[in-house]
């Protein structure tokens, strides 16, 4: 998909690899429809980029889901891409996991993304076409130790996105899946923890490992993914 002009929806746009693919896609002269739950934070971006429109949006919240793909269609009169970057990570033992905590997961991380993808398949249909990409996780492809809950989100999300990719290729709708690695954002301090889990840094948590990403790496990976078109796009190191 050539990418200027498009109508992109980003979800979690407020900071990290939601705010460095918002701004690589303006670059790249798409449209862009900025959500997260920071009015103030979506404001000051939307008036950085030359045309975006800022809707803050809880992606736990079918209300607000819909509400959000409904004004952006009002808006632009399209919608061609749909990034489901939101996202909150949960670490605990699976001894300790916790109900609530879980359930939240499972909304902001599952949920969330399934009602936003139905809600722009009727849209893309009628279009001729579209572009949908989940960010799931490299946790997804791995055992760790304490990351059971955010990892097991993650690959539901994925085995949901590849479904949907046989699903929808009828209608020319593309539903591909991004792996990022660890990533230089605020994603750790806001994880959730339960099981006396203490916060690491992302140098602690990559000890031993390839030094972590910056957003931009992963931002460009979302583009690569909507321009190509692949079901696929792994940026998990290879190791020797």
């Amino acid at each position: 998909m050539d990418i200027k002009d498009k109508v992109v929806i980003v979800t979690g746009a407020s900071s990290g690899i939601g705010l460095a693919t918002a701004k690589l896609f303006a670059q790249k002269g798409a449209k862009l429809v900025l959500a997260a739950r920071s009015k103030e934070k979506l404001d000051k971006l939307a008036a950085e980029l030359p045309d975006a429109l800022a809707i803050p949006t809880d992606m736990t919240k079918e209300g607000e889901i819909k509400r959000l793909v409904a004004q952006a269609y009002k808006h632009y009169g399209r919608i061609d891409v749909l990034v489901n970057n939101a996202g909150q990570g949960y670490d605990s033992p699976v001894e300790t996991i916790e109900a609530a905590k879980f359930q939240h997961i499972f909304e902001l991380t599952i949920l969330g993304p399934v009602i936003a993808t139905q809600q722009v398949i009727p849209i893309m249909r009628q279009q001729g076409g579209g572009s949908i990409v989940n960010i799931s996780s490299g946790t997804a492809k791995m055992e760790l130790e304490d990351m059971s809950p955010y990892a097991s989100m993650k690959t539901a999300l994925a085995k949901i996105s590849l479904t949907a990719r046989k699903e929808l290729a009828k209608d020319k709708i593309v539903v591909s899946v991004v792996f990022p690695y660890i990533t230089r954002t605020d994603f750790e301090k806001n994880t959730l923890r339960s099981g006396g889990l203490a916060y690491e840094t992302d140098d602690e948590i990559a000890e031993g490992l390839p030094a972590p990403d910056a957003p931009e790496k992963v931002a460009y990976a979302i583009i690569e993914t909507v321009e190509t078109g692949v079901s696929e796009k792994s940026l998990i190191p290879r190791r020797g």
